[in-house]
């Protein structure tokens, strides 16, 4: 099979997320690469932890782990960019299935600052030895998915109604979002969006 342009990418399920991850896992051990850890969010997150059915194209990784600390997954590391690439051509997945997209650069995820207790809120799965994939909750799907909304629209906020946030919880990631964009532009469509969604109060207290 060969790899496909990701403008044309097939959508992915929860099985078909398994089975690009287990792939991924025994590609891992036939390179004997080292044991490879990191955290995933956006549709593909919300999917494997069975917060709602949807597809997605991608699995968006926002960190890396190393002996249970975070780091930053730009670039990725050269083994788990061989293996991806090999599953990519193995399934007829995009190049990009894999991608570090949301921590990219100086200003991504990563690199600006995760929401406080991130690291404690993340879900483990491990596929092998050699793999371990963690997902983000809910609370920090809440605080990456306002920021995409306000960014972005779309889907974003498809999504972030779904996950129904509390006024308390949105108004917690509203104050994240604002230590990433401080441009009165980004704050004032933040609060626009806010009223739109029904949430009044948390855009006055900001």
């Amino acid at each position: 099979m060969t790899t496909i342009n990701s403008s044309n990418a097939r959508s992915l399920d929860s099985h078909s997320l398994d089975l690009a991850l287990n792939s991924l896992a025994i590609r891992l051990a036939e390179n004997q690469a080292v044991p490879i850890e990191f955290v995933i969010c956006g549709g593909s997150a919300l999917i494997l932890t069975g917060m709602f059915p949807r597809t997605t194209k991608d699995v968006d990784v926002v960190a890396m782990i190393r002996g249970g600390v975070l780091y930053s997954p730009d670039p990725l590391p050269e083994e788990l960019q061989k293996a991806s690439a090999e599953v990519a051509e193995d399934l007829g997945l995009a190049k990009n299935w894999l991608n570090n997209g949301p921590s990219q650069g100086d200003g991504g995820l990563f690199q600006m600052g995760l929401p406080a207790g991130f690291a404690n809120r993340l879900k483990s799965k491990t596929y092998t030895s050699l793999l371990t994939v963690h997902f983000i909750d809910r609370v920090d799907q809440i605080h990456f998915k306002l920021y995409a909304a306000v960014d972005r629209g779309g889907y974003h906020i498809e999504d972030l109604r779904m996950l129904a946030p509390s006024a308390a919880e949105l108004e917690t990631a509203a104050r994240w979002t604002i230590t990433h964009d401080v441009s009165e532009g980004f704050a004032m469509v933040l609060k626009d969006l806010l009223r739109k969604l029904g949430y009044e109060s948390v855009a006055e207290r900001l």
